[in-house]
Order: structure tokens, then C-alpha cells, then sequence
């Protein structure tokens, strides 16, 4: 039976951008986005615009969001980012218009292939459609495509696509019931 043999890990072929703006993005992340000090969300959106990120109008980022790689990065138009929110987004993430996520809740585009033993870097992207909601402390998975206004209860975590307008909880999250939204 085969193991595991991280020394012969190898994710060179890897490159989310230039490293230099890699670096400068991190001391900002840091500084404005991970850090509580500074709650001021048009500062952290005109950050994230600058360094390349895709924002909508009136998009709200709560202190303690972490952000990857803003180039990487789309969100709609009244959209919501809560406290201490992990955008990982080693690929592409798509967050439509309305979108609320909650407080901890953590997007991961990155996984490692298990099945082999330099344990691989797989990355994909992630689509949270229009009018999604992430419950607090959830988890959507690398691939996963939440479509539009499906939710993911609180500390539930998404490893395939959510449907439309479907409330789903647990791990791995199941569907529980249609979402029905009221005027």
C-alpha cells in the first residue's frame, strides 16, 4: 500500500499573479481587511478594485475578511461580506448580486488530491449566485456552484452544487427544504 510522500510535493505550476503585488496585497489584507481596527467597507472595496477585483455597487465587507487574491475576485452589487469571512480563492470566486455571507464562513477553491501520494494541489472555482445566503461558519468547497438564492445553514458545508431556491444543512450539507421568499 502506497503513502503519502510530501517531500515530493510539487505545486510550481501554480502562479496566482505577479509577486510582488502578491506581497504588497498581503500587508494590505492584513492591515485593512483581516485586522478589526478599520470597519470602513468603501475603504476595503476601493482597495480591492485597486488591486483588480471586480465590485458591484454598495457591497458591504465586514472587518475580519480575509482575501487571497482580490484578482480573483468578483461580487454583484448589494452584496454582503460578514465578520471574519475566509475567501481562499486560489481560482476564480463569483459572488452575484444579494448575496449575504454570514459571520466565519469560509470559501475554499483550494483541495489536494488524496488519491495520490505528492498529494496534488487541485484548485477550482467557486459561483455563489444571485440572492445566495451563507449561514455563519459555513463552508462551500472547491467547484461547488451555489445557485441562485439556494442557502447553506449555519456550520453547514456544501461539496456539490446547491440547487435554486433550496435550504440545505449538515455535513455534507443535504437539501432540507425549498426556500419559498415572500413580498
Amino acid at each position: 500500500m502506497e503513502k503519502n510522500d510530501l517531500s515530493k510535493y510539487d505545486n510550481t505550476w501554480y502562479n496566482p499573479g505577479n509577486k510582488v503585488v502578491c506581497v504588497l496585497w498581503y500587508f494590505v489584507n492584513v492591515v485593512f481587511f483581516v485586522s478589526h481596527i478599520i470597519p470602513l467597507s468603501g475603504l476595503k472595496v476601493w482597495l480591492l478594485k485597486l488591486f483588480g477585483a471586480k465590485v458591484g455597487l454598495s457591497v458591504v465587507i465586514k472587518p475580519g475578511v480575509n482575501i487571497k487574491y482580490p484578482w480573483k475576485l468578483v461580487i454583484g452589487d448589494y452584496s454582503w461580506i460578514g465578520e471574519d469571512v475566509w475567501i481562499d480563492n486560489l481560482d476564480q470566486v463569483i459572488i452575484g448580486s444579494n448575496v449575504c455571507i454570514s459571520q466565519g464562513a469560509m470559501l475554499l477553491c483550494g483541495n489536494h488530491n488524496y488519491k495520490k501520494t505528492t498529494f496534488d494541489l487541485m484548485v477550482n472555482e467557486i459561483i455563489l449566485e444571485e440572492g445566495v445566503w451563507l449561514g455563519a461558519k459555513s463552508i462551500v468547497c472547491s467547484g461547488v456552484t451555489c445557485k441562485t438564492h439556494a442557502i447553506l445553514s449555519a456550520g453547514s458545508i456544501a461539496n456539490i452544487d446547491l440547487e435554486p431556491y433550496t435550504i440545505y444543512q449538515g455535513n455534507p450539507a443535504k437539501k432540507t427544504r425549498n426556500r419559498v421568499i415572500k413580498a
